[in-house]
C-alpha cells in the first residue's frame, strides 16, 4: 500500500481566480476526473480549472520549499506535447511537506490562483493546488528532464499588450516562442535549468541574486543590464533563489560582472519580489569578475564640484562603521565634493516616533567622520521638516541637507527658511537673482509635496560667482505595477506625483531664470525616476534644466540596480549658462552593483567652471 500524508490549511489563500480589475472571484466547485497538470495550468495564466476540486493529479517532485511559502512542485512525465501548457505546478501546504525530490505522487486539492502581493499588486497569478492529499506511489524517481532556458529559447519581446480597459492579459492565449513573458509562464512550476550565466543584480539580504539569460541584451560597461527605456525591460532577466538548506551549501555572494558558472537548476517559481524565479535544487558556483569600486578623478582648482548621495536612512543609532563607510566614500571615492546634497539624513534617534526632527547629532557624528577619513571640516545647512509631514521611515524625518568645504565654497546665510514657508526668487538690485531665504524650502505647502520631501534651496559663493544649488527627494515609486504584471504595460501610479513635483522645481528655476538669465543652477537629489522619464522632461521644460547623466555613454547612464536592471534614479540638472560653459560628469559607481553596500545608491558629481 502506497503511504500517504495530508496537509490542511486553516484557511484558503486565495482560492480564486485574478480578473484583469484585479478583483477575485471565486469559481463554484465542481470535479475534474483523469486531470493532469496541464489541465490545470491550461494555455493562459489561469487554471480553467480555479476553484474546482482535482484528484489524483500525477507527478514526480521536482523541489521542496521548506521556508516561506511551503510547498513542493510537481510535474508530469509524460506531458501533452503543447508548449503553452506547463506540465509543472506548486502545491501548497500549511507546514513542512513531507515528500521528497524523487517522489512520484497523487495529488489531491483545490486548484487555485494565487496572487503574490494581493490582488492590488496587479501582480500575475501562480497557478497552485491547496488543502492538499498526497499519496506517495514510489520514490528515488528519475527527475524530467529540466527546460533549457538561454538566449535562444527566451523570445526577445517582453510581453503582448494586454486586453480589455485594463489591459490584462491574464486571459490571452500564450505564445511562448513571441513574448519572454509568455515563455517562462509557459514554464511555470516545471523543472528549468541557466547554464553559465552573468549576474546582473548583486546578491541581497534576502539571500537572492539576478542573472541574464541573454548576454547581448543592452549590456552596461560593467556587465549589468541597462534599463534606457521603458520598452528595454530585459527579458533575459532571471531571479536566483535556493532550495538547498544554508548548512548544506551557504547561497553565495555575487557582484555585477560576476558569473554563475555550471548548471543552475530548479522549478520555476513566481514571485511578487521580481516575477519568474529558479528556486535553484542544485546551483551553480560564483566565480568573480573583479569588479572594483570606481573613484572620481579630484576637481581642478578653479572647478566647482557638486555632488549627491543619497546616504539610506543615516542616524546617529546606526553603527559606526556605516558612518566611517560612508565618509571614506565621500573623501576617497567622490574626492570631497565642493558642496554635497545628502538625501536621507534622518532625525536624532532616526526611527524612533516621539517628535523629534533636530539631525544636529548625526550630521556631528557624520561629518566629523569625513574629518576623520583625512576629508575637509564640512559644515552644513538644512531645514527640519514639520513631524511626520515628510515621508519616509517612520520616526525618522528624512530630509535633504547640503555639506559644504568652507576653505573653498561660501554659503550665503539669508535667515526667514522654516519648514512651511515657501523660499522666493528676488532680484538683489543689480540685475542678478537671490533667494528671499538661504537655505529655504520651495512651495513646501503645495499638493506635490505631501507626505513627501520639500526641496531645499541654498545660495553658494565659489570664486566670486553665485551658485544656486536645489536639492531634491521626490517621490518613491512605491505602488507601481512591476515590469512583469498581469498589466501590460504597467501603471506607473507614482509617476503623477513626481510629475506635480518636477512643475514646482521648473517653475522655480524658471522664476531665477527670468532674474538672471544666466544664473548659474544646479538641481540634483535623488529624482526616483529615469532620465527618459516625463518627470525628467518635465524638470527639463523650456530648456531651464538639463540632466547631465545624458551627457556619458548610454552604457554608463544608471546609479541604481533594480531586479537586474541598471538604471537611473539619482541626477544633476544644470541650466543652460551651466551647460553652455561645460561640465564634466561621473555616475560614480561604488554601490548599486555590489553585495556590500554602504548605500543602495550610487552617488553623482559634476564638476563645471561658473
Amino acid at each position: 500500500m502506497p503511504s500517504k500524508t495530508t496537509w490542511r490549511l486553516a484557511a484558503l489563500t486565495v482560492a480564486a481566480v485574478s480578473t484583469a480589475t484585479g478583483a477575485v472571484v471565486l469559481s463554484s466547485p465542481a470535479s475534474a476526473d483523469e486531470v493532469r497538470v496541464h489541465d490545470v495550468q491550461g494555455e493562459t495564466r489561469t487554471s480553467p480549472l480555479a476553484g474546482q476540486q482535482v484528484t489524483d493529479v500525477p507527478g514526480v517532485v521536482t523541489g521542496v520549499r521548506t521556508y516561506g511559502s511551503k510547498g513542493f512542485w510537481i510535474q508530469d512525465t509524460e506531458g501533452d506535447g503543447d508548449e503553452a501548457t506547463s506540465e509543472g505546478v506548486f502545491v501548497f501546504t500549511s507546514s513542512a511537506p513531507q515528500v521528497a525530490v524523487g517522489d512520484k505522487v497523487l495529488v489531491d486539492g483545490t486548484v487555485t490562483e494565487y496572487v503574490p502581493g494581493g490582488a492590488n499588486s496587479g501582480n500575475q497569478s501562480l497557478t497552485e493546488i491547496t488543502e492538499p492529499t498526497v499519496t506517495v506511489e514510489s520514490s528515488d524517481n528519475e527527475l524530467p528532464e529540466a527546460e533549457l532556458l538561454d538566449a535562444e529559447s527566451v523570445p526577445d519581446a517582453y510581453s503582448p499588450e494586454g486586453e480589455g480597459e485594463d489591459g490584462s492579459v491574464n486571459g490571452l492565449p500564450l505564445r511562448p516562442d513571441t513574448y519572454a513573458l509568455d515563455r517562462y509562464e509557459s514554464l511555470e512550476g516545471m523543472n528549468v535549468r541557466i547554464g553559465t550565466s552573468r549576474v546582473i543584480t548583486a546578491t541581497d539580504a534576502h539571500y537572492e541574486l539576478w542573472v541574464t539569460v541573454k548576454p547581448k541584451e543592452r549590456p552596461t560597461e560593467r556587465g549589468g543590464s541597462l534599463y534606457n527605456g521603458y520598452s528595454a525591460q530585459n527579458g533575459g532577466r532571471l531571479q536566483i533563489q535556493s532550495l538547498i538548506p544554508a548548512a548544506d551549501q551557504a547561497f553565495p555572494k555575487a557582484d555585477v560582472g560576476d558569473t554563475l558558472a555550471g548548471r543552475t537548476e530548479g522549478p520555476l517559481d513566481y514571485s511578487q519580489f521580481g516575477g519568474y524565479t529558479l528556486t535553484a535544487r542544485s546551483l551553480g558556483a560564483v566565480e568573480k569578475g573583479g569588479l572594483k569600486r570606481e573613484s572620481t578623478r579630484p576637481q581642478q582648482r578653479d572647478q566647482l564640484a557638486v555632488a549627491t548621495y543619497n546616504v539610506e536612512n543615516l542616524d546617529p543609532t546606526d553603527p559606526q562603521s556605516k558612518f566611517d563607510r560612508l565618509a571614506e566614500a565621500v573623501v576617497r571615492n567622490l574626492a570631497a565634493p565642493d558642496v554635497l546634497a545628502l538625501e536621507e539624513i534622518q532625525d536624532n534617534n532616526g526611527a524612533k516616533n516621539d517628535g523629534t526632527v533636530a539631525a544636529d547629532a548625526t550630521l556631528e557624528k557624520f561629518t566629523a567622520a569625513i574629518e576623520a577619513q583625512g576629508g575637509p571640516r564640512y559644515e552644513w545647512r538644512s531645514i527640519d521638516p514639520v513631524d511626520k509631514a515628510d515621508g519616509g521611515e517612520p520616526g525618522g524625518n528624512i530630509r535633504q541637507v547640503f555639506l559644504f568645504n568652507p576653505d573653498r565654497v561660501s554659503f550665503t546665510d539669508r535667515p526667514g527658511g522654516t519648514a512651511t514657508d515657501a523660499v522666493e526668487v528676488r532680484e538683489n538690485g543689480d540685475g542678478k537673482a537671490a533667494l528671499s531665504a538661504s537655505p529655504g524650502r520651495i512651495s513646501p505647502d503645495a499638493d506635490a509635496w505631501k507626505n513627501s520631501r520639500k526641496p531645499l534651496a541654498g545660495e553658494f559663493v565659489f570664486r566670486g560667482r553665485t551658485v544656486f544649488v536645489i536639492a531634491n527627494h521626490f517621490a518613491s515609486k512605491g505602488g507601481d505595477q512591476a515590469l512583469h504584471s498581469q498589466f501590460q504595460p504597467p501603471v506607473r501610479g507614482s509617476e503623477e506625483q513626481r510629475h506635480q513635483q518636477a512643475r514646482e522645481v521648473n517653475s522655480f528655476v524658471k522664476d531665477l531664470l527670468s532674474v538672471q538669465k544666466n544664473a548659474r543652477v544646479i538641481t540634483l537629489g535623488d529624482i526616483n525616476d529615469f532620465e527618459f522619464s516625463a518627470t525628467t522632461r518635465l524638470l527639463e521644460d523650456d530648456r531651464a534644466l538639463y540632466s547631465a547623466i545624458k551627457s556619458l555613454p548610454k552604457k554608463a547612464r544608471y546609479s541604481y540596480v533594480y531586479q537586474g536592471n541598471s538604471q537611473v534614479l539619482d541626477q544633476i540638472l544644470v541650466s543652460p549658462a551651466v551647460r553652455d560653459r561645460g561640465f564634466s560628469y561621473d555616475s560614480v559607481h561604488i554601490n548599486a552593483e555590489f553585495a556590500e553596500q554602504n548605500s543602495d545608491h550610487d552617488p553623482q558629481v559634476l564638476r563645471f567652471k561658473p
